[in-house]
């Protein structure tokens, strides 16, 4: 039995580019419409139709500002005589900012009672300024009760 051999000297038919340039041309087309389209605010809702008139802008909760007098505490006893100088806004509700000026002393109690209990290594955590934060605003919202203060932000965290 002989076999017909085929020659060698024919190469395989190559694959065309035309459907590689073209999938890749509708692709960079596509992508950069859908970026256009989210940019303008076309998708989503995002356009935000505005009135010749000119509307206004949405106005600002009623909040205040309550400030917490600077702090200086002594690091743990291993930290060998550092400090820390903590300052300190705490954002109120405007009907209750009163109450809690009349609490300061009892919020800068807890704020001292923490930040004294806390271990020297925990500072040189790059997370733990929030922890902290989280920590004190909770403490703090249970000294002055549910709804007054909104939020503690921290202005001033020097360690010495």
């Amino acid at each position: 039995m002989a076999e017909a051999e085929q020659p060698q000297d024919v190469a395989p038919k190559k694959k065309s580019k035309k459907t590689l340039l073209i999938g890749l041309a509708l692709a960079f087309l596509l992508g950069g419409g859908g970026f256009y389209a989210t940019w303008a605010g076309l998708l989503l809702g995002g356009g935000t139709e505005h009135a010749e008139g000119g509307a206004e802008p949405n106005p600002l909760p009623d909040i205040s500002f309550v400030p917490v007098e600077p702090l200086i505490v002594s690091i743990g006893p291993g930290a060998e005589g550092r400090h820390l100088r903590f300052t300190a806004q705490l954002e109120v509700a405007g009907n209750h900012s009163a109450e809690v000026t009349t609490l300061l002393p009892r919020i800068v109690d807890v704020l001292n009672g923490y930040l004294r209990a806390l271990d020297p290594a925990e500072f040189d955590d790059s997370a733990a300024l929030v922890r902290m934060r989280a920590q004190l605003l909770r403490r703090i919202q249970i000294v002055t009760g549910d709804g007054r203060v909104r939020d503690l932000l921290v202005t001033e965290f020097v360690l010495n």
